[in-house]
């Protein structure tokens, strides 16, 4: 499959840059975000995104959390205000979605997020959480292998959250999470969208 040169799972955008603000507003929450052209969520915040941060559990006080798939980072800048002790990890394959969660980090006072690319992570690092609006559109097998191998990082107990529009593939990926024997729980629809708990075993 081809990836058109305009889409925000392209590692370098091809797409001209035209930076401009979005407001993020959830919780107690009001902010403006860099973003730009080639990255998820350019012209706001993805409402498959503010279901998550509504929904989903509280983030750990402490320890190592992970956005996978972070954009210009809303998640991980809500996760990263809830928990100023944990460090939040933003991950992401497209290079300006990187630099646009470092130059939001900065403006919204987060020092807690460390940005960078999946080969940018320790290889032995785990996880006490995992919160995602994962990339489906890039197929349903890439899907899963991009789910796996992440999940797999999970510290013993911890929890991924992920959402999922229900018309593109919820409910069978809550099946096949089931198959490859991990615990799922879905914890809420709402407005199209599923939120997925997995929760790891404990040690």
């Amino acid at each position: 499959m081809s990836i058109p040169k305009n889409h925000y799972f392209n590692p370098k955008p091809e797409v001209p840059s035209r930076p401009h603000t979005v407001r993020l507003r959830t919780g107690n929450l009001d902010l403006e975000l860099q973003a730009d052209r080639g990255v998820f969520g350019a012209r706001r915040i993805d409402l498959g995104t503010l279901v998550l941060l509504k929904e989903a559990p509280a983030p750990p006080a402490g320890g190592e959390i992970l956005d996978l798939g972070a954009g210009y980072g809303p998640i991980a800048i809500v996760l990263a205000k809830a928990s100023p002790k944990a460090r939040v990890w933003a991950i992401d394959v497209n290079e300006r979605a990187v630099e646009l969660t470092r130059a939001n980090a900065v403006l919204t006072g987060t020092p807690n997020i460390t940005a960078g690319t999946p080969e940018e992570v320790p290889e032995h690092l785990q996880f006490d959480a995992i919160y995602s609006n994962p990339p489906v559109r890039i197929g349903k097998e890439p899907l899963r292998r991009l789910l796996s191998a992440w999940l797999d990082r999970l510290a013993a107990g911890g929890q991924a959250h992920l959402v999922v529009q229900r018309n593109l593939g919820s409910d069978s990926l809550v099946r096949w999470l089931r198959e490859t024997g991990r615990r799922v729980e879905r914890i809420k629809s709402k407005k199209g969208y599923r939120v997925i708990t997995v929760t790891a075993p404990t040690a």
